[in-house]
């Protein structure tokens, strides 16, 4: 998950659980303003694993070492414990009115946690075990940057917001419908120009929620006057209720998007597994991965001997495998069943063995990529006279006809055999 939504997600626990306070308002720090901040930072701190990474010259630490020590639950009490310590250290220094060092431990974990868990529903992989185990478990639910989750986090807050001051409700309503619509016309221009295109109705459907959210539910103008006449600590008591009924509806929404996750990805996998069967495939791995940009879209994914076969998954639509018992359409090879329903896939064929694609195997960075492949697949290919050995995750899919697939290590070679360099291809 993004290091964004992180943050997104750890002030929104903080506000649904434990009361917290907006990170930005006029009020002076308080204990509920800390909360909320300690819990934000929580929930991005693992990320700060990076800054190794941008002090380094070693480019194969994003799968050596992000998402590990920093991930890890086994060292979650420990960042926990350290983290409230400083808390407490800078709000004695500041003179705030912090909470106990208990409460603070407890609300980093939580927020360490949340983000351990929402790298978890990512293809990425997180090694949570590290430093006794250095697996990358990855549940494949949400792919690594979803839009529509990081609303759900983030909308309920804003609301909080703009309904918390019935006199200011109607500007920040129509502030914050206008800043969120552009943004959705935005992602959509970025989603398109990646190979994962939103459609126009998805788009309209997304800014009339917005508009029921936010526009519908403004206060009249006898509620406005009603709260003018109230005391402050009525008001008081108003804000932190309509902050808390909103936070907690959006942190319930969060986790019903995360259930319906994993049902859809149970059914993914079901018709990754049919095909396979279907295919009389020698399976070695398979698994079924999300695509943007939204819970209907999945990637297929079968590793056998001879290489990767794919499959490209809308679940909106009918499964193919009710109706059909074999396959008769590919890219890159094809069946002869015409008789029966068309199922699409490609192939990714795993090269032929010779002596650069061995020695390149043997390499110490080449090790670790394959150690982070979970679909890998070997190409080879000469310029200029020039070996080139290239191995692909297919994990992380072509976005696009014509691009290379992320996280695509290459090894040239001169013709005696010699390494003329390594390097990911960008």
């Amino acid at each position: 998950m993004d290091t964004i939504t992180h943050g997104i997600s750890g002030a929104l626990i903080a506000k649904a659980l434990f009361n917290g306070d907006d990170l930005f308002t006029s009020r002076s720090m308080n204990r509920q303003r800390i909360v909320t901040w300690s819990s934000m930072l929580a929930a991005i701190f693992p990320d700060s694993d990076v800054l190794r990474e941008l002090l380094s010259h070693d480019n194969l630490l994003i799968i050596s070492w992000h998402r590990s020590i920093t991930h890890s639950l086994i060292c979650l009490p420990v960042f926990a414990v350290l983290l409230a310590a400083f808390t407490r250290w800078v709000g004695r220094w500041r003179k705030w009115d912090t909470p106990s060092f208990l409460i603070l431990t407890g609300i980093y974990a939580a927020g360490i946690l949340s983000h351990i868990l929402l790298d978890l529903v990512t293809s990425f992989g997180t090694m949570v075990w590290s430093p006794l185990k250095w697996s990358r478990p990855a549940w494949d639910l949400i792919f690594i940057v979803d839009f529509t989750f990081t609303g759900i986090l983030l909308v309920p807050q804003i609301l909080a917001w703009v309904q918390e001051s019935p006199e200011k409700a109607r500007r920040r309503a129509i502030a914050s419908f206008a800043i969120f619509a552009l943004a959705i016309f935005v992602i959509q221009r970025i989603a398109d120009a990646v190979g994962a295109p939103i459609s126009s109705a998805s788009v309209l459907l997304f800014v009339l929620i917005l508009a029921a959210f936010l526009l519908l539910p403004l206060p009249t103008n006898e509620k406005v006057q009603q709260s003018q006449r109230s005391d402050l600590g009525a008001q008081d008591l108003a804000r932190t209720n309509t902050r808390l009924r909103w936070n907690q509806f959006g942190l319930a929404c969060a986790c019903l998007y995360l259930a319906l996750a994993v049902i859809a990805h149970h059914s993914a996998l079901s018709r990754v597994k049919k095909f396979a069967a279907m295919q009389k495939l020698d399976v070695q791995s398979l698994g079924a991965l999300p695509m943007p940009p939204s819970l209907w879209r999945w990637d297929g994914l079968v590793q056998t001997a001879r290489g990767v076969y794919e499959i490209r998954m809308d679940l909106s639509q009918k499964s193919p495998f009710e109706a059909s018992s074999g396959a008769n359409s590919s890219e890159f090879s094809t069946g002869n069943q015409p008789e029966r329903a068309a199922i699409e896939y490609r192939f990714y064929p795993e090269a032929n063995p010779n002596v650069y694609i061995r020695a390149a195997k043997e390499l110490p960075e080449v090790e670790k990529v394959l150690w982070f492949d979970r679909f890998p697949v070997t190409r080879y290919h000469e310029e200029a006279g020039e070996p080139i050995v290239e191995f692909s995750d297919m994990r992380f899919p072509r976005m696009g006809r014509g691009r290379t697939p992320s996280f695509t290590y290459r090894v040239r070679f001169d013709p005696s055999g010699k390494v003329l360099d390594q390097a990911w291809v960008k």
